[in-house]
């Protein structure tokens, strides 16, 4: 009995124990569910939060690429505008020009500032007359390297004054007698040397006619004096005669010229211009220029003679026709000309250096082909560097005495003068440039050296 007692009061305990948990479980199943309910709530409303954002933030997006395709073209209509105003400056007068000439040695270097279109800041596209663009380098130095080594086109008035010095020395040995035994040389033995220093005075005008076409003047005064040394002078080996000529400044032979550019510069393709000038004999020509005899032989012939005064000119008319290139590649300069220069025959009333005869007659100095090749470097805003080579290829010269009516060619009257050129330019103010060229020579009828110096100015 005790037993079953025991057993009912522990179902009883059992029973009471699962009816007070009953009630709690079931509230904690409820707040479970209401904590599911709200963090569900809460990713939602992060989630609206987040494409919200999205959306104002590609808004941000295309609002700056809006702007800055505003700014791109704000900025590019400006650039123009400094373009033009710069263009219209130099037009009238306010900025420096480039050589106009030169395609030669001075780097006589020819830069492509002769678009119509200005140039703006640090380089921008031009468009050429042909509607093709290119992109132009807005240094000033390089603006000058153009000026002297190609013609530029609608520019200002450019004056410009020069001096060339060039030194000119050639010896030669003369044996007059015969070889005894294949060993012993009989006869006289003389060396000839003629030194010659040359200053030539330049003074050049030059002018953009239109977008394509330029015209220049250049007038030269030469100022030479030549020593001639000759050995053996009184039949004696070790004696030396030498005399001195020269010094007085007299005009040179002036070149009048033009060029016309043919084809504008493009990205893919260089500047292409032709040219021509015209000789004008002004100078002092070397015919009939008397000689003074300072030594004669026992048989009175001539052994030693120098003329009375120094030619400055050839003394025929002239005309050179060529083509010249150039290829920017900022901050380099590639140029390039070719030309062929043709001398007209002229008769004079006396060819002969005696003062006792007249020989009159006519002279054919032949024709002459001409090449140069070069580049240049801007260094910085204001200088630049240049190396050139140039070859001068001249045809043998005639002469034809009215005694005789017939053609007779002179012998070692050919030549070729080939120069190494070493140059650079300067700027000195706006309008104003320092030039300066080094030319070596580099075969013997090229002047040993030369050292020219200009100074251009836009008016």
């Amino acid at each position: 009995m005790m037993r079953k007692l025991n057993s009912g009061a522990l179902l009883a305990l059992v029973a009471a124990i699962l009816a007070a948990s009953a009630p709690a479980s079931a509230q904690q199943t409820q707040q479970a569910g209401g904590a599911a309910t709200e963090n569900t709530q809460d990713m939602q409303a992060i989630t609206r939060e987040m494409q919200t954002l999205k959306s104002r933030y590609a808004d941000e997006v295309r609002k700056l690429r809006e702007l800055e395709i505003r700014l791109q073209a704000l900025t590019a209509r400006v650039q123009a505008q400094e373009g033009v105003a710069r263009v219209q400056a130099i037009q009238r007068g306010g900025g420096a020009s480039a050589q106009g000439g030169k395609a030669t040695t001075a780097l006589a270097a020819g830069v492509n500032t002769q678009s119509a279109t200005p140039r703006s800041g640090g380089g921008e596209a031009l468009v050429s007359s042909e509607g093709s663009t290119r992109q132009e380098p807005t240094s000033r130095s390089v603006e000058d390297v153009l000026q002297q080594q190609h013609v530029l086109f609608n520019q200002p008035l450019t004056l410009e004054v020069g001096l060339n010095y060039a030194r000119y020395d050639r010896k030669q040995l003369t044996l007059n007698g015969f070889l005894a035994l294949d060993a012993i040389f009989l006869g006289s033995i003389a060396v000839e040397d003629v030194a010659s220093d040359t200053f030539t005075y330049t003074f050049a005008a030059r002018k953009g006619i239109t977008r394509d076409l330029s015209a220049s003047i250049e007038v030269p005064l030469v100022q030479r004096w030549t020593t001639y040394q000759k050995g053996g002078a009184g039949g004696s080996a070790a004696a030396v005669a030498e005399a001195s000529v020269g010094g007085d400044v007299v005009v040179g032979d002036v070149t009048a010229g033009a060029s016309y550019r043919l084809f504008p510069e493009t990205p893919t393709r260089p500047e292409i211009a032709l040219y021509t000038s015209v000789g004008i004999p002004t100078g002092q020509a070397p015919y009939g220029i008397p000689w003074n005899v300072l030594e004669r032989g026992n048989d009175n012939f001539i052994q030693f003679a120098v003329p009375t005064k120094q030619p400055s000119g050839q003394g025929v008319w002239s005309i050179n026709l060529g083509a010249s290139m150039l290829k920017t590649l900022d901050p380099a300069i590639l140029f390039a000309n070719a030309g062929v220069t043709h001398t007209f025959s002229k008769h004079f009333a006396d060819l002969d250096n005696s003062s006792n005869t007249i020989s009159p007659g006519s002279v054919d100095l032949g024709n002459a082909f001409n090449y140069g090749v070069g580049v240049a470097f801007a260094l910085n805003e204001r200088m630049s560097l240049s190396m050139s080579f140039s070859e001068r290829l001249n045809g043998s010269a005639r002469i034809r005495p009215d005694a005789t009516g017939v053609w007779e060619k002179i012998i070692g009257s050919d030549g070729n003068a080939a120069t190494l050129g070493i140059g650079m330019t300067y700027a000195l103010s706006e309008r104003m440039t320092f030039v300066g060229n080094l030319g070596i020579g580099l075969t013997p009828d090229a002047p040993d050296f030369s050292i020219t110096a200009k100074l251009p100015f836009t008016l």
